[in-house]
């Protein structure tokens, strides 16, 4: 597996590259993870079964879509690939630290460049991709509403029922979705897709995000995410909105945005988010 890796390696840089330290990371539930050298060049390695090589591939046109923004730092894929038995992702190595509060701001007003600078008129991405495991449908749509409440909210409910696990019926949910969301038409932007603490580290004090599932849709959703898992420090949300303020009404759709990774996680972990999800979705249709 490693000599396909490293010839793989070798082509894409143009340069013949052997591997001689591998080193085993932790992090992640999905992946294994390796930091592999020649003893002076190191890679980011990701493996996983075969058939992950379609997860790895969608990855890969997110970071390509990140760097090409040219507007913050994200790992730059080098190759991805199968063996006889393994799917593989090859990333540029970043040596991970601690951040500040002034590289905090930055990120923040970094992410709020991405939003700005990398849009298009329609939502969507031009292929599905993954949210962690679970297949993210992305069909192109003029409205926002109806992309949301169906691709987002529905196709995840319709993954539950299919489990057997009941939030009600869905034609109903989708349709009170749509309805809270009518009136909102925003730009489409270039997101992010997956922005949790997990999913950003700092280099050399400079905000660094990986592992995205993106497409064109609302900017506010990956605030919002940033706010699920505990929110990120103040001078985050102050650096990106003296580039670009959120607009009115955010705190209403952002539970709205975050029932959608609730659910999924329901679909990948089970009874633990089960609860939160539900109580969030009665508030939402309460409300």
């Amino acid at each position: 597996m490693w000599p396909v890796i490293a010839s793989q390696i070798s082509e894409a840089i143009n340069t013949e590259f052997s591997i001689v330290e591998r080193t085993p990371l932790s992090g992640g539930d999905i992946n294994q993870a390796f930091r592999i050298s020649n003893g002076h060049n190191s890679y980011f390695v990701k493996l996983n079964d075969r058939a992950a090589v379609d997860m790895f591939r969608a990855e890969w046109m997110s970071l390509e879509h990140l760097v090409n923004s040219q507007t913050l730092k994200v790992p730059r894929p080098v190759c991805c690939g199968t063996t006889v038995s393994s799917s593989f992702l090859v990333l540029e190595y970043l040596e991970l630290g601690d951040a500040d509060e002034q590289g905090w701001h930055m990120l923040g007003r970094q992410l709020a460049h991405l939003h700005r600078g990398s849009t298009q008129p329609m939502y969507g991405w031009d292929e599905d991709n993954f949210i962690g495991t679970t297949v993210q449908p992305n069909a192109w749509h003029k409205k926002w509403a109806t992309f949301f409440a169906e691709q987002r909210i529905g196709w995840q409910l319709q993954l539950l029922e299919d489990k057997n696990i009941h939030f009600g019926d869905i034609e109903e949910i989708v349709g009170a979705i749509k309805n809270r969301l009518a009136s909102h038409q925003p730009t489409a932007c270039l997101l992010h897709g997956d922005l949790w603490r997990g999913n950003l580290g700092f280099c050399e004090r400079q905000g660094v995000l990986f592992d995205p599932a993106s497409y064109f849709g609302d900017r506010e959703t990956d605030i919002a995410m940033t706010e699920l898992f505990g929110q990120f420090p103040s001078v985050f949300y102050q650096g990106y909105d003296a580039v670009w303020p959120r607009e009115e009404g955010y705190r209403a759709r952002r539970e709205i945005y975050n029932l959608y990774h609730l659910l999924n996680h329901v679909n990948l972990f089970g009874q633990p988010y089960l609860k939160q999800a539900k109580a969030s979705l009665l508030n939402i249709i309460a409300s």
